[in-house]
């Protein structure tokens, strides 16, 4: 118990360390844009939802803007938001969630630029909203854990569901070899009765075939 609690431990605190947000930069809008970014030991969709919850409780839903928010681009803009954890002032972010590497698909960097009209508001940014700004990311772990836990809770269900399935397959499968063997024996036991009455009508032959060779012998 004491090992399981340990190893839990080090899980946990490697995490901690993992996922501490630094500053980078990212593409947006065909521009170089600096941005704060993290890393997470967990698929890009836990953190994409982790993310989208965190931001509906703050009352906000992403703005799906044509060229910004797509399959290709990924993008998620929340224009004129309140996030006061980082900043009091009303301003834009602009997060981007992708898969670490092709070969790291349970790896996910999250990028967040902080925009005011046209301004990169990061370059203004003094070293304690800077500070909010990273500490706002690396809070998000423990949202990132419970929507991990949630997509291998539906991850679980499905292959229950697919279990399930093919268990009723199975029996379905087995119904219908049951019947067959039942028709199976039914015949045979058929085939059974038809030898008999065979055989015994060629006993009725065989001696109907003996009379008529007596009755030539006695004609001799």
């Amino acid at each position: 118990m004491r090992k399981l609690l340990m190893i839990a431990l080090f899980s946990f605190l490697t995490q901690q360390i993992i996922a501490q947000a630094y500053e980078g930069s990212i593409e947006f809008t065909k521009k170089r844009q600096d941005a704060f970014v993290i890393d997470f030991s967990y698929p890009p969709e836990a953190v994409e939802n982790a993310l989208i919850k965190k931001m509906e409780s703050l009352g906000y839903k992403t703005k799906e803007e044509k060229g910004l928010f797509n399959k290709d681009k990924g993008f998620r803009v929340y224009k004129s938001a309140f996030i006061t954890e980082i900043n009091s002032g009303s301003m834009d972010y602009i997060f981007k969630v992708e898969r670490k590497s092709r070969k790291e698909k349970d790896e996910a960097q999250l990028f967040m630029i902080v925009m005011k009209g046209s301004e990169n508001m990061i370059r203004t940014f003094d070293s304690y909203d800077a500070g909010n700004a990273k500490r706002f990311l690396n809070n998000l772990l423990p949202e990132v854990e419970a929507a991990n836990l949630e997509l291998q809770i539906k991850d679980q269900e499905d292959v229950i569901v697919k279990s399930e399935k093919k268990q009723r397959g199975l029996e379905t499968d087995l119904d219908n070899m049951e019947k067959r063997l039942k028709k199976l024996q039914e015949d045979i036991e058929q085939n059974k009765k038809d030898q008999e009455r065979q055989l015994q009508d060629i006993i009725n032959q065989k001696k109907a075939l003996d009379i008529l060779k007596e009755k030539r012998k006695s004609n001799l």
